[in-house]
């Protein structure tokens, strides 16, 4: 516990904000997971309807300092990359954060280019197979 009287009042001013902040970041967190729910069960219409909702409450999330400015943009930006991807190409499985792959338990990590090549590939003899 703090002794002195200004540490006293940090802490108050801390909690009182950590109990603002937590509906707004649980609303934040829910909703980008709904939205990329949607877009990998490939519900296009859901997802570019829900689209405006979950930019307007990642707006607001940055606007009142709960997530950085570019932490914003990112997820904004990935949520459009991956909207994009199941429009034209209908691809349903679309990376949340690229370059930063798990690696499972005794494969060796494989560069940025050479993942590109493989997925690229992996298309390619879909659309032969068809």
């Amino acid at each position: 516990m703090p002794v002195l009287q200004s540490s006293k009042k940090q802490m108050r001013q801390a909690l009182k904000r950590r109990e603002r902040n937590a509906p707004r970041r649980n609303k934040l967190k829910s909703l980008l997971k709904r939205q990329l729910a949607y877009i990998h069960a490939g519900q296009i219409d859901e997802a570019v309807k829900y689209m405006p909702e979950v930019f307007s409450t990642i707006d607001t999330a940055c606007k009142k300092h709960l997530v950085h400015p570019n932490t914003a943009a990112n997820k904004k930006s990935m949520l459009a990359r991956a909207l994009n991807n199941v429009q034209k190409n209908g691809v349903t499985k679309v990376a949340v954060k690229p370059g930063k792959a798990k690696v499972a338990k005794g494969e060796k990590k494989v560069a940025k280019t050479e993942k590109v090549e493989k997925v690229e590939k992996a298309e390619e003899t879909e659309k032969a197979a068809e």
